[in-house]
């Protein structure tokens, strides 16, 4: 099953709506992201992101709740590896 994952915009690269893009934060771990299904997105919104598109953007309360099913069902463990092992290097 796919899912979509909640991270937080940090900053937004180019004007173009349909070749906007974002680098988003999960739990620390930084990717960039396609925002062409969520023009509206700005820094400091979080979104819904899958396969590297930003479907939807959500409120923080939402986001929070969303990260903490995907937790618990164990659907972070490769994210949470990456971010332990970010401060390692």
């Amino acid at each position: 099953m796919c899912l979509a994952v909640p991270g937080k915009v940090i900053d937004i690269q180019g004007d173009d709506p349909l070749l906007r893009s974002a680098r988003v934060s999960f739990a620390g771990v930084i990717k960039h992201v396609s925002l062409t299904c969520a023009p509206e997105a700005k820094p400091g919104d979080y979104v819904l992101v899958h396969v590297g598109v930003a479907i939807s953007v959500i409120d923080e309360k939402e986001a929070e709740e969303t990260f903490s099913y995907l937790k618990q069902m164990g659907d972070l463990d490769g994210l949470e590896s990456e971010v332990e092992g970010a401060g390692e290097r």
